[in-house]
């Protein structure tokens, strides 16, 4: 079952993620200041981990959007249906001094399942699927020395099939997607819980999901 499936089936209307989107629509990317770095993940909806990442410490701004494909400016509607190559996807604006990016990696892991190659939790597709998109060397190094401990620590019952890839262009969603946990928090908490993402966190990490995420889940 997709999100909109289960909006379908909890009488949520649809009618935003098929509206066309006016350029003025689509939300700008929060300039980085100096000493603020970026990192980027991809993992399933973008509401909800922006959702995550907005509760960990030094993370200073978190914007919703697209990368990874070759549809410039893409809406939601054209991710969605599997044309463009995006991935819904999440970029951090972090304060170093605060957090580190080994300590957001921890944080990305812990709350997905970096073992199903077809999407995550009820949304399927390449469009849902994981990834971490690294900006330059140090963070692909980092990237890649963090998932090969995951899989020698042998901790998932599944192959880790989250991908390590350089960064691309970074569009942001339509004004409407971002912070939507905000504005509209009954409809965020029905679709996150009809998509059982939580509780499919918990099953595939145990005590250790959501480490690195203040828990409130």
């Amino acid at each position: 079952m997709t999100s909109r499936n289960i909006f379908a089936a909890i009488g949520i209307a649809s009618a935003l993620a098929t509206a066309p989107v006016a350029a003025a629509d689509y939300a700008p990317l929060p300039e980085i200041e100096d000493g603020q770095a970026v990192a980027i993940f991809a993992g399933g909806c973008f509401w909800c981990i922006e959702s995550d990442f907005d509760k960990v410490p030094g993370v200073v701004a978190t914007t919703s959007g697209y990368t990874g494909g070759k549809t410039e400016r893409p809406s939601y509607r054209q991710v969605g249906s599997e044309t463009t190559g995006h991935y819904e996807a999440l970029h951090v604006i972090y304060d170093p001094e605060e957090v580190s990016y080994d300590e957001l990696l921890t944080a990305f892991w812990h709350s997905v399942d970096p073992t199903d190659p077809s999407g995550q939790f009820c949304d399927k597709g390449d469009s849902y699927r994981t990834a971490i998109f690294t900006v330059n060397e140090e963070q692909k190094e980092a990237a890649t020395a963090s998932k090969m401990e995951l899989v020698e620590s042998k901790s998932l019952r599944g192959t880790v099939v989250t991908p390590i890839l350089e960064a691309a262009e970074f569009y942001p969603a339509e004004t409407y997607h971002q912070d939507y946990y905000k504005k509209n928090p009954i409809r965020y908490a029905l679709y996150r819980n009809g998509c059982r993402r939580d509780a499919t966190v918990k099953r595939v990490w145990g005590d250790l999901a959501y480490k690195g995420i203040p828990k409130d889940h």
